[in-house]
């Protein structure tokens, strides 16, 4: 029993020299850092059936030509289907001359969500249609359908409105559908040329909706909806607004659209970002189907511009990129 005792003294004076021996490691040692967890969006699924029967009523009017009829249709058609989805719409009626020395009656639909909301973003598009098929071989004097060129970007933003309502945003989005944007000189050689198209953006630009209006950014959809569409970063995007191309080309890379939203930089078009840019000096970047080099796709000003041109694919991709911006925007993280 004392040999026990002895060895038990003896174990517990080695566990005690091996203890103050140790260095204490808990003194140095920095506390550990959580991070907080990256929020996971739950971004909406884009509806491409919806959106395809949206640009499909908007041709049904027929060309979409200001003081026509189906103009007047399509813009009762327009502002009924924004309010049903509970957008604020205001219509902004403006008159301007077209180069041919024709007075116009315009209207700039603008619906918004989250009104009184201070951090603001644009989604617009055109929602008329051209007067003439300038670019085809024969009825040239006739004006055109613009399934894609016009309907198109509408079409993706109407549905975009269907899904905020499901889904509401706080941030505020105005959509924005310019009026009397196609109706330009052919041949444009001055400032003067370029200034006789976009004429319902270049009002708005000059007369916003809301006194003292901004918007963080805008973005411009215009030829959005034809089969094996590509997206390149537009001249006048690059020039206003750079920082929000880029940011928007690698989200669409990182959602797996890169072979639609090309890296490479196409030459300026004379489009309705140009004077939001220039005028109001909100940035603006416009989405266009627009070769690297040379002019449009085939359809363009043509005849062909019908619903045969438009692939539901391309405004899936399209439209499921721009839920994308407006979540991710709307918790920062964009």
């Amino acid at each position: 029993m004392k040999k026990i005792l002895i060895y038990l003294f003896i174990a517990a004076i080695i566990a005690a020299f091996i203890f103050q021996s140790c260095p204490d490691q808990t003194v140095n040692t920095p506390p550990k850092v959580v991070e907080p967890e990256k929020k996971v969006l739950q971004i909406p699924t884009f509806d491409k059936d919806s959106s395809f029967s949206f640009i499909d009523k908007q041709v049904s009017f027929g060309p979409r030509v200001p003081n026509t009829d189906a103009h007047k249709k399509c813009r009762t058609w327009l502002v009924e289907k924004l309010k049903s989805y509970g957008a604020t719409v205001i219509e902004q009626e403006f008159k301007a001359t077209q180069y041919t020395g024709k007075q116009l009656n315009g209207a700039n639909i603008i619906a918004s969500f989250n009104p009184n909301a201070p951090k603001r973003i644009i989604i617009s598009a055109h929602w008329d249609s051209r007067h003439v098929a300038d670019q085809d071989e024969k009825d040239k004097e006739k004006p055109i359908l613009g399934a894609d060129d016009g309907a198109s970007g509408v079409g993706v933003i109407i549905e975009l409105a269907r899904q905020l309502k499901a889904k509401p945003t706080e941030i505020g989005v105005d959509m924005i559908l310019f009026d009397a944007e196609d109706l330009g000189k052919d041949d444009v050689q001055t400032m003067e040329d370029m200034k006789t198209w976009c004429l319902g953006s270049q009002y708005w630009a000059a007369n916003p909706h809301v006194a003292g209006y901004h918007a963080k950014y805008g973005i411009l959809l215009d030829m959005v909806g034809a089969t094996g569409a590509r997206f390149a970063k537009e001249e006048f995007s690059v020039k206003y607004a750079r920082e929000f191309v880029d940011k928007i080309w690698k989200l669409a890379a990182s959602q797996g659209y890169g072979s639609y939203f090309a890296t490479e930089e196409t030459g300026g078009v004379t489009d309705d970002h140009y004077f939001v840019n220039t005028i109001s000096g909100i940035p603006m970047l416009d989405i266009i189907n627009k070769p690297l080099e040379g002019g449009f796709v085939k359809h363009w000003h043509t005849h062909n511009d019908n619903m045969q041109a438009i692939d539901k694919e391309t405004i899936r991709v399209v439209g499921q990129l721009l839920l994308h911006v407006i979540y991710n925007e709307n918790e920062g993280q964009l």
